[in-house]
């Protein structure tokens, strides 16, 4: 609401303009005195007041008390659904066009919620292009805006961040984000169902790539246990994909497959055409689980080009080490270590995680070459990219291969270095702990 002579200038111009006298704009329910007031700027109208003068006015209770045209605020929503409708089809780049424009006509009107919204959808089209500098800054000022409202309000732009640093490979900053926000919800009694859900479901990735997958197991129980009270069906799918992980980690893929398919199917009905290929890359995984690679290539395939139509780079590339793994596996070396490489530059900033992958494969494919030094040194690049991720999940695993290499080649004392750091990064079932908030990454610029 504007200052109280704004409101007065505001009645008495529009009561002008009607030709009315001050009685007759009071009648019956206030006095000459007081709309003699209120034009003064005397006194701050009640909601009640101004509901009243703006119908008597011919105007919006929104306008009289802001000046803003309450089409204009109308309008702005209906460009916001339209943006939303656009990226969750997958035109990320058409729907940050809107999304801008949108930004710009909020500040101008000074609309902090219409601000916060273009905000995260122009955070969450910056993850889909990969450009996770841009959607934590997006994230960020859609939180600031949102300082002074109610938690569970501020859940989105949290999530939001948290993922451009998972993204970036920075996992444990990114459980510290969700883990602190879920713990603050919880403890606060603002626990909302919507909010609990959508952090319970993010926080299940990064534990899993972490090795904390007791963890994972009981976020995915938690958010089963609370998808009844949830009305909006993308996040229930978003919830069911998540958990499949979790399935996947305890090694129940017809469980996993069951929770793919809930989420498909939601995805169809919706048309959420990116969020249907995550679906395709999480059962082609499912299928390589199973030993089924022939399947597990095509459901990858699909996924990779929906999502490289879409310009979604950074998620094509992460399914592109999924395919390149099965690809090796089918014996296509060559094909396999072609698309790997492509894959190294990801250690330039983003995606630590799967370039990690990469190197790992690559390392797989020069053993099965008979190429120990090659093999050697992809290892090592992948242990360096993932300790510096904290992808604990992929450590030991990685420690076992190299030190088996260092083995067959006589390099005994090596080896056993190797595996008693692969021990280091293996954790008890239950017994993960994080340890104590990290320090936020650091940020040139």
């Amino acid at each position: 609401m504007d200052e109280p002579a704004d409101i007065g200038r505001r009645v008495q111009r529009l009561r002008k303009g009607l030709g009315l006298t001050q009685r007759e704009l009071a009648t019956p329910s206030y006095t000459p005195a007081y709309v003699s007031t209120l034009e003064s700027g005397k006194v701050r109208p009640s909601e009640t007041a101004l509901r009243f003068f703006a119908e008597r006015l011919g105007t919006s209770l929104d306008e009289l008390a802001t000046g803003r045209p309450a089409r204009l605020a109308t309008e702005l929503r209906l460009s916001l659904t339209d943006a939303q409708r656009e990226l969750s089809a997958g035109a990320a780049d058409e729907a940050a066009v809107r999304y801008r424009r949108v930004l710009t006509d909020a500040e101008h009107l000074g609309l902090g919620p219409e601000r916060a919204e273009a905000h995260l959808g122009l955070g969450d089209c910056a993850l889909e292009t990969g450009e996770l500098d841009d959607a934590r800054r997006h994230f960020e000022a859609a939180e600031e805006l949102l300082a002074d409202r109610p938690l569970p309000r501020r859940a989105r732009a949290i999530r939001g961040r948290a993922i451009a640093h998972l993204l970036a490979g920075e996992l444990r900053y990114a459980c510290y984000l969700l883990e602190s926000t879920i713990d603050e919800l919880s403890g606060s009694g603002l626990a909302d169902p919507e909010a609990m859900v959508l952090l319970y479901a993010a926080v299940i990735g990064p534990y899993i790539d972490m090795g904390a997958h007791a963890r994972a197991a009981h976020a995915a129980e938690l958010a089963l246990a609370l998808a009844p009270r949830i009305s909006d069906p993308a996040l229930v799918a978003g919830m069911h994909r998540q958990v499949a992980r979790t399935f996947l980690a305890e090694g129940r893929t017809a469980d996993a497959d069951a929770s793919l398919a809930k989420a498909q199917t939601i995805y169809r009905q919706l048309r959420l055409r990116t969020d249907l290929a995550h679906c395709h890359w999480m059962r082609g995984y499912v299928h390589a689980q199973n030993g089924d690679l022939a399947a597990a290539e095509e459901e990858l395939r699909t996924a990779r080009d929906m999502l490289a139509a879409k310009r979604a780079a950074l998620y094509a590339a992460q399914v592109e080490v999924e395919l390149a793994d099965v690809l090796r596996r089918r014996g296509r070396f060559d094909e396999a270590a072609e698309l790997a490489s492509v894959l190294l530059d990801l250690d330039e900033g983003h995606g630590a995680v799967h370039a990690g992958g990469a190197h790992r494969l690559l390392g797989l494919i020069s053993e099965e070459r008979g190429d120990a030094e090659a093999a050697e040194e992809h290892y090592v690049r992948a242990l360096a990219l993932l300790e510096r991720s904290g992808a604990r999940g992929d450590l030991a695993d990685l420690c076992r291969l190299l030190g088996d290499l260092l083995r067959r080649g006589g390099r005994t004392e090596a080896a056993l270095d190797v595996y008693r750091t692969g021990l280091g990064h293996r954790a008890a079932p239950g017994t993960t702990t994080l340890g104590p908030p990290p320090a936020a990454p650091f940020r040139r610029g």
